[in-house]
């Protein structure tokens, strides 16, 4: 079963989020919440998050065996002061995500890749040894 993340417009309203200034610089700095899918293979756990307009050199991504965080920056070149907007849905500033990883996972095998505007970042798990029981060979 799918869970359902829509955020309706009632809950939009009720959250306060609705007011909230998202101009990098402004009096309320807000760092947002990255958005991201988080899926497992046989051999990995996988990180997907759109983050279009991000130059990848902006992007800080610290793993760990348990978790995954990502920060960055999204940077808004200006061509019309604020009053000129009709709409201001896209979030422009700070970003950051952590997320805790479902297993354990080898921190020091990580990769990241950015493509068309998507961070993949993949971490792969621990091997589970299982235990093996062995006869001692008289010598």
């Amino acid at each position: 079963m799918k869970k359902d993340s829509t955020l309706t417009d009632e809950s939009f309203f009720a959250s306060g989020l609705a007011g909230t200034n998202w101009e990098s610089g402004s009096d309320n700095d807000v760092e947002g919440q990255l958005a991201v899918d988080v899926y497992q293979t046989n051999k990995d756990v996988v990180i997907k998050a759109p983050i279009a307009g991000v130059d990848p050199e902006n992007i800080d991504i610290d793993v760990t065996n348990e978790s995954v965080s990502i920060r960055g920056e999204r940077f808004d070149e200006k061509e019309v002061d604020q009053e000129g907007y009709h709409f201001q849905e896209c979030y422009w500033g700070a970003f950051a995500r952590t997320v805790m990883l479902p297993v354990e996972c080898d921190s020091d095998k990580a990769d990241a890749a950015f493509k068309n505007g998507i961070l993949t970042i993949r971490v792969p798990k621990f091997v589970k040894v299982k235990s093996k029981k062995i006869k001692v060979k008289p010598s």
